[in-house]
């Protein structure tokens, strides 16, 4: 069940900014709406979709180019892996690289490298980091997860994106494209058949490659680990533009956050590090052509990352203390610990405490998906909180 804002359907609860963005971004489109898990963005709020006939939109796609979730469903016994749980992610902690370096010695080969496109500009001079990138998770809220379906059987969940390849992109576009900093600014946009516009499809599409790669890897690789093999994939962007056929219109949908979800097509779609994932499919419906046929990525926030984690503040003698957030160690293990679940690294600032719940952000959508699996988190790695990475999201 939707709300109607402004002409523009609406799903959930939402914090002022995120509806003014999405109304800022409407201005200039022609559909626009907001998914239930939406919070404030650069520009576009997180959950967005918005769609044009003839323009595309930097600032709506992201920095983190086609940031996306993959799940696999395993044939490894799931009474064996929970027996193994802690050496199992020991092992993925210490053979999956988290925030920007590679900790691992295990260097990827990829085809997609033997693209000409890497000799030209824009993409000159970043060859050499993609490479070293890929197959590294990152930080913030990208993770990887083992579960355990309602029939006992385990599944590999993973999120994240193009990397430092898609943010360098992304910034390089968005000056040449005249965005401005902030995040109450207009959504830059470019004409499709201009030359910059056809430049920023190329980039895109190879970071999207990239990005599948990426998820690719890291997927065969907890199954190694597990000794397993994969027995069904599902793949989803979240942070990307296509073209589409809406009704007797071709549109560009850009969809920041959301899950494309057409009759039929299935999503993996993450909670938190102490709640259930789900496998989801498109269902058709009046409410999923509203959305562009479009669903959540994810739980939606409801605390920021420095809320959360708190903040460094001078006192009058001129010294740095520690401002306490609104997240506290032990009550973030706590949850973790009750939900059953063996964790390796993570912050405060990716607490469940700070999610919304996903059960109750799906039933906002309930008439355009229908669960297919629910997945409880038995195993969740994610960057330390030490770890420093600029392209955490």
């Amino acid at each position: 069940m939707y709300q109607v804002i402004d002409g523009i359907p609406v799903w959930g609860r939402h914090d002022p900014n995120a509806i003014e963005q999405i109304k800022n971004c409407r201005k200039d489109a022609d559909h626009a709406a907001l998914m239930a898990d939406g919070h404030p963005g650069y520009a576009v709020p997180i959950g967005g979709v918005v769609a044009y006939e003839d323009r595309v939109s930097p600032s709506g796609v992201g920095y983190d180019i086609a940031c996306g979730n993959k799940a696999v469903r395993l044939d490894a016994p799931a009474a064996e892996v929970r027996a193994n749980i802690k050496t199992i992610m020991d092992d993925v902690f210490r053979n999956i690289s988290f925030g920007v370096g590679r900790k691992n010695a295990e260097r990827v080969e990829h085809e997609l490298f033997d693209d000409p496109l890497w000799a030209e500009e824009p993409y000159r001079g970043l060859k050499a980091d993609a490479a070293a990138q890929l197959g590294t998770v990152g930080s913030g809220n990208h993770y990887v997860d083992l579960f355990v379906d309602e029939r006992e059987r385990v599944w590999c969940g993973v999120h994240f994106g193009s990397r430092g390849l898609g943010h360098k992109l992304a910034t390089r576009f968005l000056a040449l494209a005249g965005g401005r900093d902030g995040m109450m600014v207009d959504p830059v946009t470019i004409p499709v058949a201009s030359d910059l516009g056809e430049q920023y499809l190329r980039a895109m599409h190879l970071a999207g490659e990239y990005a599948y790669a990426g998820r690719d890897w890291v997927c065969r690789k907890v199954a190694d680990i597990l000794g397993a093999n994969v027995l069904e994939e599902i793949h989803n962007h979240h942070n990307f533009a296509w073209k589409e056929r809406h009704g007797d219109r071709d549109l560009w949908v850009v969809r920041k956050g959301a899950t494309p979800a057409f009759p039929g097509q299935k999503g993996f779609v993450g909670g938190s590090m102490g709640d259930v994932s789900v496998i989801i499919e498109g269902v058709e419906h009046e409410e999923a052509k509203a959305s562009l046929y479009s669903t959540v990525h994810g739980a939606g926030r409801v605390i920021g990352r420095r809320a959360a984690v708190g903040k460094f503040v001078t006192d009058e003698a001129g010294k740095k203390q520690r401002q306490p957030g609104l997240v506290r160690h032990d009550e973030m293990m706590k949850w973790v610990a009750d939900a059953g679940v063996e964790l390796r690294g993570a912050d405060l600032d990716e607490a469940p405490q700070c999610y919304k719940r996903l059960p109750e952000v799906l039933g906002y959508h309930a008439e355009s998906v229908r669960v297919l699996h629910t997945l409880k988190p038995i195993g969740v790695a994610m960057a330390g909180k030490d770890v420093v990475d600029p392209f955490k999201d």
